[in-house]
């Protein structure tokens, strides 16, 4: 069996651990029975150890009991650039090895990757809100207008989950918790209806400002996102990728914008335009 799954952008700003908007890379995973656990790869994250620790062959283990298969990974989605990769492969290796769709899915992948807005992004496509509720991953589908368009910047710097999170405080203040549902509603509705959409829909007092100990160009890059015509920059999940939204035929623009700032700035890395996956989860035999 074959999966195919797009990559996904979370947190989208104040939606930290909740929203994520699955984005026009993929990653392919086929899953067949064989004698022994193979495992080939290509593009993306090819260069990942390939035995029984690949998260491929460690999601076809919890969904057979078993990895006696040949799997087949081949990815355009950046790794550890706050893509969802993880994710991706996750949900894409439980489809391919035979987890019923949706539930089982979202479920093993959120399982295994431990992101249920990644997972649910890759599976469902679109914008999604997720979260875990007595133990297993919910996630609903949010209106999202069509006539948006994404810029992506993808510095050449990757970024661990892991590492990104360890900088993050084990408490925060009511004040920034109430900031950052407030702007979630705001962003939420403006995702739905573009000239909704404010610039101020796109603040974080969560997790961003932390996480720029470890890229610190971001905060000026998102500024000039913002300049150039973008009507809400954020960072990509974890990062380091920014995200900037922003009316579709402006999109060409803004990603040479993007271009000019990553050199002005001396930050190796590229820009470019992406469309909001609808699909999520294609299956093919």
């Amino acid at each position: 069996m074959r999966a195919r799954v797009p990559a996904s952008a979370a947190n989208l700003g104040p939606g930290f651990d909740v929203l994520a908007l699955a984005l026009s890379l993929y990653v392919e995973v086929t899953i067949e029975p064989a004698a022994r656990l193979t495992i080939t790869a290509d593009g993306e994250g090819a260069d990942v150890a390939k035995d029984s620790g690949h998260l491929a062959a460690v999601v076809a283990r919890r969904v057979l009991g078993h990895d006696d298969v040949a799997i087949h990974v081949s990815s355009s989605i950046p790794v550890s650039r706050g893509l969802g990769s993880s994710a991706a492969i996750a949900v894409a290796a439980a489809a391919a090895a035979g987890a019923a769709v949706p539930d089982d899915v979202l479920l093993v992948a959120s399982a295994t990757d431990g992101h249920a807005e990644n997972a649910a992004a890759s599976l469902l496509g679109g914008l999604v809100a997720a979260t875990i509720v007595d133990g297993r991953p919910l996630a609903r589908r949010l209106p999202l207008d069509p006539g948006l368009g994404v810029v992506l910047l993808v510095p050449d710097r990757p970024l661990q989950t892991r590492l990104a999170r360890s900088v993050l405080p084990a408490q925060v203040p009511l004040a920034a918790v109430v900031h950052n549902l407030g702007r979630m509603g705001l962003l939420v509705a403006g995702l739905a209806d573009r000239a909704a959409l404010a610039p101020e829909a796109g603040a974080d007092m969560l997790h961003q400002a932390a996480r720029a100990a470890f890229f610190p160009e971001a905060p000026e890059l998102m500024s000039r996102l913002l300049g150039s015509g973008a009507t809400v920059a954020t960072w990509s999940g974890a990062g380091p990728s920014l995200l900037a939204i922003c009316d579709a035929d402006r999109a060409a623009a803004l990603r040479e914008a993007g271009e000019k700032s990553l050199a002005d700035l001396g930050v190796a890395g590229s820009a470019m335009v992406l469309r909001p996956d609808l699909g999520g989860l294609v299956l093919s035999s």
